[in-house]
């Protein structure tokens, strides 16, 4: 094993490495752009056998992976904000045909006005496309669910694209020590990819073709939903296999931090959490029965874990980096979803924080525990606070 100190785009660009991607196409957005430039090294220099395909979009990048993958190829592409958003129909498209494409988010603010830095909005916003969800806290875990994202999208119960997103900067652009695995180990763990059905001359299929109401398009949508529901079992198995095998896993769906008898639960995910592990920390040094869950995924939502993981907290806190105008935050209300009618009833409540790439501090996370405290002892305040607006 290699120690490698490297961005978070590196990082990324070292797992697809390993995981021996054959088609590569992407269109370079800010903070995006390096991931695919390390790749362009690797397949000039020779490290990477793989086919870089230059686009003059970010929607023509997904165009040219949907078909490579339903050739058989194992792909990759990289984007972020804007570019996400350019790609919505092809990420539609990328479900539809069950093709496992994968790709990075660099989690960053959507315009106008212009912003560069991190928000979750961007992918929050591709919650209904039928794309598993990733969110990386550090740059090690960047490039491990790298190796295990294709593990799960192409299993056959599966069969699903996948995205792991960066905060942008505070992990594309950050440098940390990471270990780069041994070719061999990755191999051993990720076969290639054998798709039961591909184009093929020999064996010829039909695919996204038309299919009317009375025939099999509300059943195709069911199996979609059914394969997501299935990857739940697949995350955890194929994240406690990734540990066994390379000395790191990431607890499947939710990372549980001290909140086992936590009577003020946080919720959030991406990289706050370093932060707010720190003040959970300071807290219990203080006496204060504070806890962290962290979402590692998104999409499937863990339901039954938000479930389970939060029976003994008196009030849970749910910090959105996004907002859903006109209702709140994203996370919020899945997991208000998830607990409703079942179990004792909670006091929750949303916090509405690090728009637009503002700093989330210890004492910003520290304030919203005091706030959570306040709750516990007198009840709720408002169900939604924009943490730190300038007013």
């Amino acid at each position: 094993m290699v120690k490698k100190v490297i961005t978070g785009n590196s990082a990324a660009a070292y797992g697809v490495k390993l995981a021996r991607v054959q088609v590569v196409s992407a269109y370079p957005i800010t903070p995006q752009t390096t991931v695919v430039e390390k790749l362009a090294d690797f397949v000039a220099n020779g490290e990477l056998n793989a086919r870089f395909v230059n686009v003059e979009s970010e929607h023509s990048a997904l165009a040219a992976l949907i078909s490579a993958s339903l050739g058989g190829a194992r792909t990759f592409t990289a984007t972020s904000s804007h570019g996400l958003a350019l790609m919505h129909e092809m990420l539609h498209w990328a479900a539809g045909a069950r093709t496992p494409v994968v790709m990075v988010n660099v989690n960053r603010a959507m315009g106008p006005p212009w912003n560069i830095w991190a928000e979750m909005t961007d992918s929050i916003s591709q919650r209904d496309t039928g794309w598993i969800q990733f969110y990386g806290e550090s740059n090690q875990e960047v490039l491990d669910t790298m190796i295990q994202l294709y593990r799960i999208c192409e299993s056959k119960e599966v069969m699903l694209p996948g995205m792991i997103c960066e905060d942008a900067f505070y992990l594309s652009h950050t440098v940390l020590p990471v270990d780069i695995p041994e070719q061999e180990a990755v191999d051993k763990f990720l076969p290639p990819f054998e798709p039961a059905y591909k184009l093929d001359f020999d064996n010829p299929v039909s695919v996204g073709s038309l299919s009317m109401p009375h025939q099999w398009y509300m059943e195709l949508r069911y199996k979609i939903a059914e394969s997501m529901e299935n990857a739940k079992r697949k995350i955890v198995e194929v994240d406690r296999e990734f540990g066994k095998i390379f000395g790191r896993s990431y607890s499947g769906l939710v990372e549980n931090y001290r909140g086992e008898d936590a009577e003020l639960l946080l919720i959030c995910a991406g990289t706050m959490a370093s932060t707010a592990k720190d003040v959970v920390d300071e807290l219990r040094n203080e006496g204060v029965k504070a806890g962290l869950l962290r979402l590692r995924v998104f999409r499937p939502f863990p339901n039954e874990e938000i479930l389970r993981l939060t029976q003994n907290a008196k009030v849970v806190g749910v910090a959105d980096r996004s907002i859903s105008f006109g209702n709140q935050g994203p996370f919020f209300t899945e997991v208000k979803g998830a607990l409703y009618g079942k179990g004792d009833k909670k006091v929750l409540k949303n916090y509405i924080v690090g728009i637009g790439g503002r700093d989330v501090t210890t004492t910003t996370i520290k304030n919203i525990f005091r706030n959570m405290a306040y709750i516990k002892e007198h009840g709720i305040d408002e169900e939604l606070t924009w943490v730190e607006l300038k007013r």
